[in-house]
């Protein structure tokens, strides 16, 4: 089962090419990643679930200065399979989990353009492995069990990279 993470580009993210830069890539995979795992300030999730999903939000995570938890970065590996031009409707980024370890997870993408446009296009995959880490000791700590519950049903195989 994937998220789905409706995301508009901005005018700003292209680059003299006329494409998403591979920069502000990185900046569209975070800000899916903060819908999908972060608690918003008004209580909402921003992932819009599959039809099949199970209740709940996996959005549990308090990313606001004086968290107790930091969810830190600690790899990134990003494919580019076709660049991603300027769209009006926000493009399609589906998040899954590919990993879920004792202190870390991977976080997978795949980046699609807009739901409803034919033919269905996949512009880029991605992989992020986050470490969560205690804020008071600047420690990593266990998944807990909420996190472990909200995430599971989201557990599929890690992203396939073509490795050219």
């Amino acid at each position: 089962m994937r998220l789905h993470v409706p995301i508009r580009l901005r005018w700003s993210d292209l680059d003299a090419y006329g494409h998403v830069n591979n920069a502000e890539m990185l900046r569209l995979l975070e800000e899916a990643r903060i819908q999908a795992f972060w608690v918003a300030d008004d209580g909402s999730d921003g992932a819009t679930l599959d039809e099949d999903a199970v209740g709940g939000s996996t959005a549990i995570l308090d990313g606001r200065p004086g968290a107790d938890t930091l969810s830190l970065i600690a790899r990134q590996e990003v494919e580019y399979l076709l660049p991603v031009p300027y769209l009006r409707q926000p493009i399609d980024i589906e998040l899954w989990i590919g990993r879920l370890g004792g202190a870390s997870l991977e976080v997978c993408y795949e980046i699609y353009s807009p739901v409803g446009v034919e033919p269905r296009q996949l512009f880029t995959r991605a992989s992020t492995t986050l470490v969560m880490v205690d804020a008071a000791s600047a420690r990593p700590r266990r998944i807990s069990a909420r996190e472990r519950e909200a995430w599971s049903p989201y557990l599929d195989e890690p992203v396939a990279f073509s490795r050219r």
